[in-house]
Order: C-alpha cells, then sequence, then structure tokens
C-alpha cells in the first residue's frame, strides 16, 4: 500500500505525493520560490548552471528541492557577493564536483 503526504498552503493544495517522493516544480514555480524572474531562471539553465540536462532548450524545465537551493545558493553570491553569471557557472561546476567526491569519500569510508 503507498502512502499518500499532502503537501500544501493555506490555500492550494500543490500536489499529491507517494511519500517519500521528491517535489517537483514547473519552471514559473521555481522561479517564484527562488525570488528570480522566469526568464533569469530559464537563462541561468541555458548558462548550464543547473547541468548539462536543464541547459538543453528542448528539455521541458523541471525542478526539485535540490535545484532551488542551488537557484538560492546562485542568487545569495550573485546579490551578496557580486559574482557573475560567467564565473557562477565555473562555481556551480566546483560545487557539483565537491558534492561528487563527498559522496565518493562516504561511499569509500563505509566499505
Amino acid at each position: 500500500m503507498i502512502n499518500f503526504i499532502f503537501y500544501e498552503n493555506p490555500t492550494l493544495t500543490l500536489a499529491c505525493l507517494p511519500a517519500g517522493a521528491p517535489a517537483l516544480y514547473s519552471l514559473e514555480t521555481a522561479a517564484h520560490l527562488g525570488g528570480v524572474h522566469p526568464e533569469v531562471l530559464r537563462h541561468y539553465c541555458q548558462l548550464g548552471l543547473f547541468g548539462a540536462a536543464q541547459a538543453d532548450p528542448l528539455v521541458e524545465l523541471v525542478f526539485d528541492d535540490n535545484a532551488l537551493f542551488e537557484l538560492r545558493r546562485i542568487e545569495h553570491y550573485r546579490s551578496h557577493h557580486g559574482v557573475s553569471r560567467q564565473t557562477l557557472r565555473h562555481l556551480c561546476d566546483l560545487w557539483r564536483e565537491v558534492d561528487q567526491l563527498q559522496a565518493e569519500l562516504r561511499f569509500l569510508r563505509r566499505s
């Protein structure tokens, strides 16, 4: 039997998902939650800030909670530290590499 969790705000039920399933957001919803205009978020995707899969113009843009975290981090660095959008591309690549290396290290420590 599948248990369902309802994600709600005071006026609207956003989704009915199986327990433990990641929430997915459209471009407009993710932009709203991240505090940016949807075209800015689309531009970030075209720059490859969310990975190569999101950079493809033929792919429907869908974002999860991890992407929202990344968007907030990107906006923080851009607005508070004055980091350019091109530099953000390199930072995002480095963050993904660090995450991958940390996961690899955790795996090796458990072996």
